[in-house]
């Protein structure tokens, strides 16, 4: 039964001002410390201005909300349902005939919609502002741009040494990058005088270099050259190459599916990015888990007493939910898990305990 729009009204505002109060302390915070940190790593790196450090902070500021919200909605879930306690205004409710259940879906309403406002329209403008982060970090603070980029024509890698650099485009990849199939390899002397091209069947990534099957080798005012084996040397590793990826808080959850297919298409792994879309999708259950933890930690106060120890309580509670999504996004990313079992993991059992502790607690 649903308490009364005049209730409800009051109700789901309280709640949406705790949580807004508290999500603005944690990402006031969260820019200050981003701040400080991007500080310390420009004041070795010449050309990078205070100001292209402020707008970096801001600009990794969206993705670092979805990250704090749950936390957000948890502790701004108990100082509103504290206040609504202290001041006996859930007192009053409940001697009216309304119950838990009923003054606590205003706050499951607006946890859920949220929850899918978040994924659906703000995730895309928050990875939007993380590719343009990672493009700055990359070009002022790591001091190379990115090197790597998988389409629906096939892979594009550039590398680059003293003496200049090589583009090479492949159709097929397999053993998730050691192997390229029918390559094309693009020579610059420094970095823009084209200087030949390579043509290859095959070519094996290997310690320093790279081993190319069946090439041919063509050059400006110089004749092709066939070469059963040919090595052509590169300062790449499979790691720095599967790093070069785009992380996956740079793709809207729209384009992720699509980029995922294209990518296990290329020959590589998917799994960081799909893991990273399911998780995504359990945001809105994650959100109603948070409003029943918060509800079980705090609306019993007048009752039961021990203040201290319930707001303890529901902290450790947030941060042991913190600690199991990173220990589940761990095992999932190292392949002992599934991808599905690791994302929604940590909310489905945070809404099992809610519900199982509001039961006890209300109609136990």
């Amino acid at each position: 039964m649903w308490p009364g729009p005049t209730l409800s009204v009051y109700l789901g505002r309280q709640y949406l001002a705790g949580a807004a109060l508290v999500l603005g302390v944690l990402l006031g915070l969260v820019l200050l410390v981003d701040l400080m940190e991007l500080l310390r790593r420009a004041w070795v790196r010449d050309g990078v201005g205070f100001w292209l450090i402020v707008e970096m902070a801001i600009l990794k500021l969206p993705v670092m909300a979805q990250k704090v919200l749950p936390f957000a909605m948890l502790f701004g879930g108990m100082l509103a349902f504290l206040r609504l306690t202290r001041t006996h205004q859930l007192v009053v409710a409940r001697a009216a005939g309304v119950s838990v259940w009923q003054f606590l879906l205003p706050a499951i309403f607006i946890a859920l919609a949220l929850g899918v406002f978040v994924v659906t329209v703000f995730n895309p403008l928050a990875s939007a502002t993380t590719a343009r982060f990672e493009t700055l970090e990359a070009r002022y603070l790591h001091g190379r741009p990115s090197m790597l980029a998988v389409s629906s024509s096939g892979l594009w890698l550039r590398q680059a040494d003293e003496v200049g650099q090589s583009v090479i485009h492949a159709r097929r990849v397999s053993q998730e990058g050691v192997e390229l199939s029918d390559v094309i390899i693009f020579l610059y002397e420094g970095s823009d005088h084209f200087v030949g091209r390579i043509d290859a069947a095959r070519a094996v990534l290997q310690p320093g270099h790279w081993q190319l099957s069946q090439a041919l080798i063509t050059g400006p005012d110089k004749p092709a050259e066939r070469h059963a084996e040919y090595t052509l040397r590169t300062s790449l590793t499979l790691g720095q190459i599967q790093d070069s990826f785009a992380p996956p808080e740079t793709m809207s959850f729209w384009d992720l599916p699509g980029f995922i297919e294209t990518l296990e298409r290329a020959g590589f792994s998917a799994l960081r990015h799909r893991l990273h879309w399911h998780s995504l999708l359990s945001g809105p259950l994650l959100l109603f888990a948070m409003v029943l933890i918060a509800a079980t930690f705090s609306l019993r106060l007048t009752r039961r007493g021990g203040t201290g120890l319930l707001v303890l309580g529901g902290s450790l509670a947030g941060f042991v939910l913190y600690f199991l999504s990173d220990v589940m996004l761990a095992l999932g990313l190292s392949g002992s898990l599934p991808v599905v079992l690791a994302a929604w993991a940590p909310a489905g059992i945070s809404t099992l305990l809610g519900l199982a502790m509001m039961f006890h607690l209300e109609d136990g």
